[in-house]
């Protein structure tokens, strides 16, 4: 039997539920590719998970992002072949050696991206496309307020937006990561960590950067931190994108404040949603893989980490201490 390393978290709770262990390698069944995996990103998706704020069984492999090299195909397999370069974005078990792989989660990579580079840009990238095409569709003349400015959705979806024409205002918490949101393009970045009275000093900055108005779409991933600032910063008939919950979920919301806010819309979507079919799943990573290799987006990874130094991984996300992706290498 082919054993191989892996992160098993073994309860939920906090990081250091997770440790490097001996299991078995995954059999590779019929329809399913085996590959190495080269790099595996860390999102705040795997500590709500870890955490049991998303129901999973325990024990488990966290994970659900990578980048790597087939090394074995299932005998049914037409789509991918020993030696391809893949990536993933949404199969579990993915802080591993090794992982099993479906046609509806295996992106084709472009010879000349590096693996810890796609791996870095499939779930935040793929997000950052979604935001700005599908959940607002973003264009000239439009202003957005993308909260955790230099975080890893936050620089790539900045990038996306200015491409697309828009003019970009972020939050950050630091002097750090506020010359990165600005070395992203972002053209006003407002930082959080000096207001004592978010709800309202955010959104009289906001308006103060928009002749009063305030902006036409926020993305949000902070979630219950934020959120009612959010919808103060919002122009009338404005959109809140609420795609994340970094800071905990958003309580109930009284949908007459959207009435009373401008006719105001909110949305809260999930990646999945977006990649259901193959022909849209070809067309996000296409134009993600394509803007990367013409230079347009800039892919950062703040930090990589050994395989078994996962649970120092997760206390630098939830503490907020990140830039760009984090990534595990096995």
């Amino acid at each position: 039997m082919e054993v191989m390393k892996a992160i098993i978290a073994s309860h939920a709770g906090g990081p250091e539920v997770m440790s490097l262990a001996d299991v078995p390698a995954p059999d590779c069944s019929p329809d399913r590719v085996r590959v190495r995996v080269e790099a595996a990103g860390v999102n705040f998706i795997d500590t709500y998970r870890r955490a049991g704020v998303y129901p999973v069984e325990f024990p488990m492999i966290p994970g659900s992002e990578g980048a790597g090299t087939v090394i074995e195909a299932g005998g049914d397999v037409t789509w991918a072949a020993v030696g391809d370069r893949v990536a993933w974005t949404s199969t579990s078990d993915s802080y591993a050696e090794q992982i099993l792989l479906g046609e509806g989660d295996c992106y084709a990579v472009p010879d000349a991206v590096a693996s810890d580079t796609a791996a870095a840009s499939m779930l935040q990238g793929l997000t950052a496309h979604y935001l700005a095409t599908s959940s607002f569709e973003l264009g000239e003349g439009h202003t957005a307020l993308v909260h955790a400015g230099a975080g890893g959705v936050g620089l790539l979806l900045t990038q996306l937006a200015v491409a697309r024409g828009s003019r970009v205002v972020t939050t950050v918490s630091s002097e750090r990561k506020e010359a990165l949101s600005r070395e992203a393009g972002a053209d006003a970045v407002i930082r959080y960590d000096r207001f004592t009275d978010m709800a309202h000093e955010l959104p009289q900055e906001v308006r103060d950067l928009t002749d009063g108005q305030g902006v036409d779409v926020v993305y949000d991933g902070v979630g219950k931190s934020t959120f009612d600032a959010s919808l103060g910063c919002l122009a009338v008939r404005g959109t809140m994108v609420l795609f994340g919950g970094a800071s905990g979920q958003v309580p109930p919301v009284d949908l007459q404040r959207l009435n009373a806010g401008g006719s105001l819309s909110v949305t809260r979507p999930s990646l999945g949603h977006f990649l259901r079919t193959p022909e849209e799943r070809a067309w996000r990573s296409g134009e993600l893989f394509a803007a990367i290799l013409n230079g347009s987006l800039d892919v950062r990874i703040g930090s990589r980490y050994p395989l078994e130094e996962a649970p120092d991984a997760h206390r630098a996300l939830e503490g907020r201490r990140t830039t760009g992706k984090v990534l595990l290498i096995p």
